[in-house]
């Protein structure tokens, strides 16, 4: 990362059961890792505070279960709330990441990942994938291998639905924090990128 460039990340989350919440402190540590300073939201209980927080980041990561092939009624309602900052560009070309958690294997993630990425992109956002080869997909791989699920457009976990919401497999844990990671590392270059530009 490029010196003293120090990126703004807010998590911006609904977690129905606390294994989405378990999930975004862990991107929440990837982002800490990769130098940035991170603030998590639970867009149900946003103060005026918080939006000031959202609007001031420089990348949102945005994580939300997956129910019934979809996001949740949870996040939804906060996406819905968005409305005046879509129509005047608030968050017009900052960073974008999302990542859910179900009770399937796949319990059509892949949806709601999708559900995520078009709400960035009409907030005219730039979206980040995953980075991530998927694992487990081989004789030579196993559940403990990154990305075990096999996702690219963000991070995919699963949760059995009775466990508990420290029991989130420690794999999916390892995956979004990656993708904290990864989010920050590429909002520095961008940083650095525009700041080189306006020096020029």
């Amino acid at each position: 990362m490029s010196a003293n460039i120090f990126p703004q990340v807010a998590i911006a989350c609904h977690s129905g059961f606390g294994h989405t919440a378990t999930l975004a402190h862990a991107v929440a540590d990837g982002v800490r890792r990769g130098g940035g300073r991170v603030s998590l939201l639970h867009v149900d209980a946003l103060t005026p505070a918080d939006w000031d927080t959202l609007d001031g980041a420089d990348a949102l990561i945005f994580g939300t279960p997956t129910y019934m092939g979809n996001v949740s009624a949870g996040f939804q309602a906060f996406a819905e709330q968005t409305g005046r900052r879509c129509m005047e560009g608030l968050w017009r070309d900052k960073i974008a990441a999302g990542f859910t958690n179900s009770g399937a294997k796949s319990g059509d993630k892949v949806a709601a990942l999708i559900s995520l990425s078009v709400f960035a992109a009409q907030h005219h956002m730039h979206w980040v994938s995953l980075g991530l080869i998927p694992g487990w997909n081989g004789a030579g791989g196993s559940e403990h291998d990154l990305n075990r699920l096999g996702f690219w457009l963000g991070a995919g976990a699963q949760t059995d639905v009775d466990a508990n919401a420290d029991q989130v497999h420690p794999a999916d844990v390892r995956t979004c924090e990656h993708l904290g990671h990864r989010v920050t590392v590429v909002t520095a270059q961008l940083l650095a990128g525009r700041a080189a530009t306006a020096a020029a």
